[in-house]
């Protein structure tokens, strides 16, 4: 069965990086796109950035300049690249991946990673 398994979470210093990452393992046959939500505590679960395999990559406005995202298709993985990490980037970090398995196409979620900037 298809599942994601994020890691790479941690503490940083505000103006420090980080990089976390996710890996689809199971039966794929293809993957349409990997990206990256996050949802801070009391608040819903926010675009950060995708890969969309015909169409790119994609940025939500606030992490424009800061993050990179980026994609190993031989590892099937994907990779968020966290410069000038700010507190208000405080949050739980969501995986998501469009997949084609032998069931069909499914919309799948990691487990989250904690990522906590300080100042």
């Amino acid at each position: 069965q298809v599942h994601l398994v994020e890691s790479g979470g941690g503490l940083v210093q505000a103006g420090g990086s980080l990089r976390i990452s996710c890996a689809a393992v199971g039966e794929i046959f293809y993957i349409s796109a990997m990206g990256w939500y996050r949802q801070a505590p009391g608040k819903q679960r926010d675009f950060v950035a995708v890969d969309i395999s015909s169409d790119g990559t994609h940025y939500a406005d606030s992490v424009k300049g800061r993050f990179t995202i980026s994609r190993d298709n031989v590892k099937n993985t994907v990779y968020l690249q966290m410069n000038s990490l700010k507190p208000e980037d405080t949050a739980v970090y969501y995986c998501n991946a469009k997949i084609d398995d032998e069931t069909g196409s499914g919309d799948y979620w990691g487990q989250g990673t904690q990522v906590t900037v300080f100042s």
